[in-house]
């Protein structure tokens, strides 16, 4: 069956890390350059300036890495061709490794100086910003999160299916497969706070449209020993479990499941997955029975989109693996870019000007899997997703199912 998506959302996310921005009124917003273009924060004559909050040290260190390097090839192609609005762009980057402090202190560092952020990891620090974002800072914020908690602001902007729908459509896979049916429970082991609190309202809303019981398991990102909660899956009975965690929890949680005997499905959101886990003790088991839910293709894809960039990015990071954080990041850069020249050509650099270049992008990304439309805050840029399976044969070890 084909599961409705999620009406409504959960209110957002009551974190109190915001603290009053201590930015001085002394922006050029509405200044003019020699060509009539408005400037603001982050736009000088010779140069644009995006900042990238990201975690290259912490649970996502080796999505971050490949996000990262993803948009400084796009920085240094972009700037090979040119630059845009006869400008080069600068991408000022700053590793919070998953540290909420370290992540809010990142974003007060930079946001005056930047005319926006191309990348902000994790959805509980982008909403713990958000009120700020959204209240007086107003610079176009393209997070690696996809919290529907996020939505209707005019300022982040989520690319992709969010956490909730893109479960919905995890769990909708199961059913279409037959791996699970009218009646049965599924686990969900999910880390607390915003992502996976979004994501658990996706396989309850799931649950109730079919007829499936949810049992709950939820953790911390420094919880890296899933023993425990696959116990209790086990003695619950489950028939399939979801995850909305980090790579090393998915896992444990599938390593531990194959070791103890516990055969069932499991079915990750977009980050619960690195291939570097292939090569781990838990690899023989994510070859078996583990799946991946995301909006974009794979980086090993045979489509034109992920063969060119994953040529590209072997080329200028030649010792480096290839996952699916390179097509993420390049796509947020890209998309970031697309905005900038709709505003050049409006003749409006202020971040002002981007943010409603932005709501024209109303077809982007077809290349890599699916057409994203930014021209309502209100919805996720796209409600479809694509499920992978682990493959130790295609480049970045995920292929389409």
């Amino acid at each position: 069956m084909k599961l409705r998506v999620l009406g409504a959302v959960c209110a957002a996310l009551a974190l109190t890390l915001v603290g009053c921005s201590q930015k001085a009124d002394t922006s050029d917003e509405g200044a003019k350059d020699k060509s009539g273009v408005k400037t603001g924060e982050g736009v000088t004559g010779s140069a644009i300036t995006l900042g990238a909050l990201t975690d290259m040290t912490g649970v996502y260190a080796s999505l971050g890495r490949s996000v990262t390097q993803a948009q400084q090839l796009w920085v240094k192609q972009t700037n090979a061709a040119g630059g845009i609005c006869g400008r080069r762009i600068a991408l000022t980057v700053r590793d919070h490794g998953y540290d909420p402090q370290k992540a809010i202190a990142g974003y007060t560092e930079l946001e005056p100086k930047v005319l926006g952020f191309v990348q902000f990891i994790g959805s509980p620090f982008v909403a713990a910003v958000e009120q700020r974002i959204d209240g007086q800072d107003k610079g176009l914020v393209l997070p690696q999160a996809w919290s529907a908690n996020l939505l209707g602001s005019k300022y982040v902007r989520v690319i992709g299916a969010t956490y909730d729908v893109e479960t919905v459509n995890a769990i909708d896979y199961l059913l279409a497969e037959k791996r699970i049916a009218e009646g049965d429970r599924i686990g969900h082991v999910y880390f607390e706070g915003d992502y996976g609190e979004n994501a658990l309202a996706g396989s309850e809303y799931a649950a109730k449209e079919a007829g499936l019981t949810v049992v709950e398991q939820k953790i911390k990102p420094t919880d890296n020993d899933m023993t425990a909660q696959v116990a209790a899956l086990k003695q619950a009975g489950v028939k399939a479990v979801v995850v909305s965690a980090g790579p090393r929890q998915a896992a444990s949680l599938v390593g531990v499941a194959a070791a103890t005997g516990f055969r069932v499905p499991v079915i990750g959101n977009n980050s619960a997955f690195a291939p570097q886990l292939l090569k781990t003790q838990a690899g023989p088991a994510l070859l078996k029975d583990y799946y991946v839910a995301a909006s974009t293709l794979p980086i090993g894809d045979p489509g034109t989109g992920p063969a060119k960039l994953s040529k590209e990015y072997r080329a200028e990071y030649p010792k480096d693996g290839l996952d699916n954080g390179v097509i993420a990041g390049y796509t947020a850069a890209t998309l970031y870019g697309e905005a900038l020249k709709k505003a050049c050509a409006a003749k409006d650099l202020t971040r002002a000007g981007v943010d409603r270049a932005l709501l024209t992008v109303t077809d982007f990304g077809s290349d890599f899997g699916m057409s994203h439309d930014f021209s309502d805050p209100a919805a996720p840029s796209t409600r479809e997703s694509v499920i992978m399976k682990p493959d130790a044969e295609v480049p970045g070890g995920l292929k389409v199912v």
